[in-house]
């Protein structure tokens, strides 16, 4: 697949002329690079969202393996009564 040439660019923004005006096409510009702009953003900010999720469930998978991990036992005393 090969990309346009000048002649095919310079019909395309013809066409795009002829269709909004030339009175419409700075705003149109302004509202197309507002738009990449917050989509950029958006981008940005799933991605960071998505790195420190995993950095908490890296964080989690570390911790729960100490919470799990049971306590020394002391010699025949249950739980429940007081060590004297």
């Amino acid at each position: 697949m090969h990309l346009p040439g000048g002649v095919q660019i310079l019909l395309i923004l013809v066409v795009i002329l002829l269709i909004f005006g030339a009175s419409r096409l700075p705003a149109l510009a302004k509202s197309m690079g507002q738009s990449a702009r917050v989509f950029k953003s958006e981008i940005k900010q799933m991605k960071d969202d998505g790195t420190a999720q995993n950095e908490a469930a890296d964080d989690t998978d570390g911790s729960s393996t100490a919470a799990t991990s049971t306590p020394p036992s002391s010699e025949g005393a249950s739980p429940d009564t007081p060590k004297q």
